[in-house]
């Protein structure tokens, strides 16, 4: 019987602070070994890849995209290299792969083809501002992105906060970096002055900032979150 390759799950990461702070030295060692990788964007993992080890021949490497134009059909032949004896990488835009990330679709797969999965260590802004929040960290719930339309924002953002109270339960949500401003106005604007909000900007960034405060002293409080990664938690 063939042995079959493993799915490596590559962290990538999350802001322009140097690679030795955020990723464990054997990974630097590990993508020099890998011929296939399935990523959100080439352009900008093969970037990544050199980054990592200038010793990444990428023209030697096989990339298959996952992002939100890739049709389901595409990805059944996408873990043929593993079926077939070679390891494989999947790695995120940012982050974790399969945390807020398109790529469980190929880790279930993977399962289903019997493939080895193995997920690495590496950042992931969501954790890394609960970790810093001070917020319940043994019962939370990741809400991925806020609508965007007023009034569906509005009554999700009273959801999360009476799920929050009524459960005890953190509560994590972010929205796209240019609505950020936006989003922290319609939380002083929607939620109890008593309930506790965390904001993790920038995360392992020099510039990162991780706070967490009433509403009612937020409203006090002046902080520019424009066009910079961002993660709230009631």
């Amino acid at each position: 019987m063939e042995t079959k390759g493993v799915l490596y799950l590559i962290p990538n990461k999350i802001s322009e602070t140097s690679l030795d702070v955020v990723v464990p030295k054997y990974i630097f060692t590990l993508v020099s070994t890998i011929r296939h990788y399935i990523v959100e964007d080439i352009r900008t993992v093969r970037r990544y890849l050199r980054q990592l080890n200038h010793e990444v021949d990428i023209n030697g490497i096989t990339f298959y995209e996952l992002n939100k134009h890739t049709v389901s059909t595409d990805i059944a032949d996408y873990l043929k290299a593993a079926e077939n004896g070679e390891d494989m990488g999947l790695i995120s835009e940012a982050g974790l792969p399969c945390v807020a990330d398109p790529g469980n679709v190929i880790v279930e797969m993977a399962h289903k083809k019997s493939i080895r999965v193995v997920p690495l260590v590496g950042p992931s802004s969501i954790l890394m501002a609960l970790m810093a929040s001070g917020l319940n960290g043994q019962n939370f719930a990741f809400n991925g992105y806020i609508p965007i339309d007023q009034p569906d924002r509005t009554r999700k953002l009273r959801e999360l906060e009476a799920r929050s109270h009524r459960e005890h339960q953190s509560q994590i949500f972010m929205d796209t970096p240019y609505r950020n401003n936006r989003l922290f106005c319609d939380l002083k604007a929607t939620l109890s002055p008593q309930t506790k909000l965390c904001i993790a900007l920038n995360i392992t960034a020099d510039d990162e900032f991780i706070c967490t405060k009433t509403i009612s002293e937020w409203k006090k409080t002046n902080v520019d979150l424009n066009k910079k990664p961002c993660i709230f938690i009631i």
